[in-house]
C-alpha cells in the first residue's frame, strides 16, 4: 500500500536530546515544542499558513496541556489549525504519523505539522480526589516514576517485561553488553566531523531558551547526557534486578526535547522539499500487543504487519531503526525475523541517545530518512515498542 501522505525532503527536525534533570529540565515542553517548530519552519520558508492540520503527541502532562494542539499551533505561527492531541506511551511519535496520514488519506486535509514533544524531568504529581475514601481522601501518584515501576496491569515494572523476554529467549548479560558496545560505535558515526549526521536534521549548536523564551541560557552542541560505554565498564556492573541479566548499560535513559514531521500531498511536498527530486512515501503501519509482561516482544508482530500492508518483508528493507529501550530488545528481534543486528540503528538509537518518549520515534524515523537519502533511496522500517506490552512500525520508501 502507499499512502497518499508525503514527507517533504528536509521538512522535519529534532532538538539535541537531554537527559533529564539536564539543560531542558526547565521547559514547558509544549511550549518548547513550538519554539521550536517556529523557528525551524522559519528556517526552511515553510509559512503557517501552509497547514490545515496538525497532531501533537505528548505523553507527560504539562500545565495547560489541556489545550493541546491548537495551543502549540497558535504559538508555532499557524492559529488556523486543529487537531487531536495523542499519547501512547513510546508509540506516540508512529501514532501520531499513522494519524495525520489518515487525515490526508481521506481528504480531509492537505498539510499537516506532527509534532511530539516530553520531559520526563520534574514529572508532575497527581492528586485524584476521591469523596469516598477514608475521611475524603483521596490518591496520587508520580506520572512519571509510578508509571516507569508499575504497569497497573500485573504489577510489574518495564525492566521485568525486558527480564521475562530475555530469560525466555536465552539472552545473556554478555550479549545484551555486546550489542550496548555496537550501538555505540554506531553512535559514534553520527558524531563524526562535528556531529555531521545530526546536522542533517537537527540544528547546532542549540541555543537553550529561558523559561520564558525571551533570551538564550547557554547551548549545547549535541545531545546531552550520553554514556558512551565500554567493554571495562560494562563488565563491573550487577544486573538490577537480583538473579537477572539487564544491567544499567544495556538500557536507555529517560531524557528531555521534541522533534517533528511535515506530511503533505505529492505536490506540496515537492514546493516545501530541499531536494523535490526526492520522494518520500509512506507505505505500512502496524500495531501489536503480545503478552502480559513481555513488552519487548510486542516489535516483532507490529513490523510484521507494517510490512504486510507494505507488501514487503523484512529482507527488503535497506534500514531499519528502533526504539530499544533494552538491548534485548533488538536481540530478540533480529533473532525472530531474521534482521541484521548488525545493521540496525547505524547511527544511533533510544539506547544511546535517551528516550523522551513522545517524539522518541520522530526522531529514529527522521535518522531512517537521512541513511536512505545518503544511499540513494531504498525501504526503511523503524520499530517499538510501548507501555502496555504494545508496540507500533512504520515503513517507509525513499526515491
Amino acid at each position: 500500500m502507499t499512502f497518499q501522505a508525503h514527507i517533504p525532503y528536509g521538512a522535519y527536525w529534532s532538538t539535541p536530546f537531554a537527559r533529564w534533570q539536564g539543560s531542558f529540565a526547565h521547559l514547558h515542553s509544549v511550549q518548547f515544542a513550538a519554539h521550536v517548530a517556529k523557528a525551524e519552519l522559519a528556517k526552511r520558508n515553510i509559512p503557517g499558513s501552509v497547514f490545515d492540520y496538525g497532531v501533537l503527541g505528548t505523553s507527560v502532562p504539562q500545565k495547560h496541556a489541556f489545550f493541546g494542539l491548537p495551543w502549540l499551533m497558535g504559538m508555532a505561527g499557524a492559529p488556523q489549525v486543529g487537531g487531536p492531541t495523542i499519547g501512547q506511551a513510546c508509540a506516540t511519535s508512529v501514532r501520531c504519523l499513522l494519524a495525520g496520514a489518515q487525515e490526508i488519506e481521506a481528504g480531509m486535509a492537505t498539510t499537516a505539522l506532527v509534532a511530539a514533544c516530553d520531559r520526563t524531568s520534574n514529572g508532575p504529581h497527581l492528586y485524584y480526589p476521591n469523596p469516598q475514601g477514608p475521611g475524603g481522601t483521596g490518591d496520587h501518584e508520580n506520572w512519571v516514576m509510578d508509571n516507569f515501576s508499575c504497569d497497573p496491569l500485573g504489577n510489574h515494572s518495564m525492566t521485568v517485561t525486558a527480564e521475562n523476554v530475555a530469560r525466555k529467549h536465552g539472552v545473556t548479560t554478555e550479549q545484551q553488553h555486546e550489542v550496548t558496545l555496537m550501538r555505540t560505535e554506531q553512535y559514534r558515526r553520527a558524531l563524526a566531523d562535528d556531529r555531521a549526521f545530526h546536522r542533517r536534521y537537527m540544528t547546532l549548536p542549540f541555543e537553550v531558551p529561558s523559561g520564558n523564551f525571551k533570551k538564550t541560557l547557554r547551548t549545547v552542541e549535541g545531545d546531552e547526557g550520553v554514556t558512551l560505554s565500554t567493554a571495562e565498564g560494562l563488565a563491573k556492573l550487577k544486573p538490577v534486578l537480583p538473579g537477572g541479566t539487564l544491567t544499567f548499560g544495556a538500557q536507555t535513559h529517560p531524557a528531555d526535547g521534541n522533534a517533528a514531521i511535515v506530511l503533505t500531498t505529492a505536490d506540496r511536498a515537492r514546493e516545501l522539499s530541499r531536494d523535490p527530486k526526492v520522494a518520500i512515501r509512506l507505505l505500512g503501519f502496524g500495531l501489536a500487543r503480545t503478552e502480559l509482561a513481555y513488552m519487548p516482544e510486542a516489535t516483532i508482530p507490529a513490523a510484521r504487519r507494517a510490512l504486510d500492508q507494505a507488501g514487503l518483508a523484512i529482507k527488503d528493507m535497506d534500514v531499519i531503526n528502533s526504539h530499544n529501550p533494552f538491548a534485548v530488545n533488538d536481540i530478540v528481534f533480529a533473532k525472530e525475523t531474521g534482521a541484521d543486528v548488525t545493521k540496525m540503528n547505524n547511527f544511533g538509537c533510544s539506547l544511546l541517545w535517551g528516550h523522551p518518549q513522545g517524539p522518541t520515534g520522530l526522531r529514529s524515523t527522521i535518522e531512517m530518512i537521512e541513511e536512505l537519502v545518503m544511499r540513494g533511496g531504498g525501504y526503511g522500517m523503524f520499530e517499538g515498542c510501548a507501555a502496555g506490552d504494545t508496540a507500533m512500525a512504520v515503513v517507509i520508501k525513499v526515491g
